[in-house]
């Protein structure tokens, strides 16, 4: 082999070799930043608009003084039967920090868990950081079953 041959090799062989760096290190930076744009930039959701559902609940499966947390499009909702029999239903999410809130029956109040807020049976607070009342869903019997609607 004489010596323009064998130039000739060694430049062929570092264009590969720079060639192989080169695509490597691109795809590693790709396999690194593709996830990390993809959890700064997350995908947008779709809003769900329903203004009403059926529940997979008849209506004596709440009894008096109890209350269930159940899917309202994309968001909780809450279901409860006040002491003297009234169904009623609200927004499930805390009005303070969104946290979900829950039925006590001990209280009988609607108790949000993350800072201790409290709701009377109509959704007014009355204790705690909530700033504002519940939205209060609109509850029909139709049967054996309970349409939940909102108020628009």
């Amino acid at each position: 082999m004489n010596e323009g041959d064998w130039r000739e090799t060694v430049v062929v062989r570092r264009r590969f070799l720079n060639w192989m760096l080169g695509t490597g290190a691109g795809a590693l930076s790709a396999s690194v930043l593709y996830p990390v744009a993809r959890y700064l930039v997350p995908p947008e959701a779709e809003e769900s608009d329903e203004s009403q559902v059926t529940l997979p609940l008849a209506p004596r499966d709440i009894g008096r003084n109890t209350g269930q947390v159940f899917r309202f499009g994309s968001k909780p909702g809450m279901i409860l039967r006040t002491p003297q029999g009234e169904l009623k239903a609200f927004d499930g999410m805390c009005t303070h920090l969104d946290c979900i809130v829950q039925y006590r029956e001990d209280i009988s109040r609607i108790w949000c868990a993350c800072h201790n807020g409290h709701y009377d049976l109509n959704g007014t607070n009355i204790q705690g950081p909530p700033p504002r009342p519940l939205q209060e869903y609109t509850v029909i019997e139709v049967g054996d079953k309970i349409v939940v609607s909102k108020d628009i």
